[in-house]
C-alpha cells in the first residue's frame, strides 16, 4: 500500500515494506517488515489535454528516508528503526541507527517532520528545490504523515498488508513500493 501526500514541489510518500535479506549484517540478519516514509521531490508534467485533464504528477527524486522496521520474528520492536539523512542521487547513505528513534520511532518522527527546515538542510537540499511554503506545510502535516505510518505499521503487523514470503524463498527480495 501506498500513500502519497504533495505539497508545493516536496511530497511525502509512506508504504509498507518488507526485506527477505535486506544485508549480511548481524543487526540485519533475516526478514524484516514495517514502514518506509521518504520525502521526494515532486513534479508536475506538462498539460495533456485541456484545462480539465488530469495532471501528470512524477514522485521525483528521493531526499530524505525513515525505515519503521523490525524483524520479522520479532513484531512490535522497531528493532530496526533508522533514517538515511542524505541521499547520492537515488542511492541512499548509510543506515543511521540514533536513540531517540530506537527509544521512541514515532515520536522521533514527528518531531523531525515538525522540524521539517532542520530535515532538508542535514539533507544538503538548496532552498530553491523546494517551493516556499513546503517547509511550513510539511511541519503542520506531521501529525497526518505520523498516523499514516502508524496505521500501516499496525496492518503490516496484522498481516493484512505486506509480504508474507519464506525467508528461504529467495536472497535480497524486496517487496513494496518503496
Amino acid at each position: 500500500m501506498l500513500y502519497a501526500f504533495g505539497f508545493e514541489r516536496i511530497g511525502v510518500v509512506v508504504g509498507d515494506l518488507y526485506f527477505v535479506n535486506p544485508r549480511p549484517e548481524p543487526r540485519n540478519e533475516g526478514p524484516e517488515q514495517g514502514v518506509r516514509l521518504e520525502v521526494r521531490l515532486f513534479e508536475r508534467g506538462p498539460a495533456r489535454g485541456s484545462v480539465y485533464s488530469a495532471q501528470a504528477i512524477a514522485v521525483d527524486r528521493p531526499l530524505w528516508r525513515v525505515d519503521l522496521l523490525e524483524a520479522v520474528d520479532r513484531p512490535g520492536t522497531l528493532d530496526r528503526a533508522h533514517h538515511h539523512p542524505r541521499f547520492d542521487g537515488w542511492e541512499p547513505g548509510a543506515r543511521h541507527f540514533v536513540a531517540g528513534l530506537t527509544a521512541d520511532p514515532l515520536g522521533w518522527l514527528h518531531g523531525r517532520l515538525s522540524a521539517f527546515g532542520e530535515v532538508l538542510t542535514q539533507a544538503g537540499v538548496a532552498a530553491d528545490e523546494v517551493g516556499p511554503g513546503d517547509v511550513a506545510a510539511v511541519s503542520g502535516a506531521a501529525g497526518d504523515l505520523v498516523a499514516t505510518a502508524r496505521r500501516l505499521l499496525a496492518a503490516v503487523r496484522a498481516s493484512a498488508i505486506g509480504s508474507t514470503l519464506p525467508a528461504t524463498s529467495a536472497t535480497g527480495v524486496r517487496v513494496g513500493w518503496l
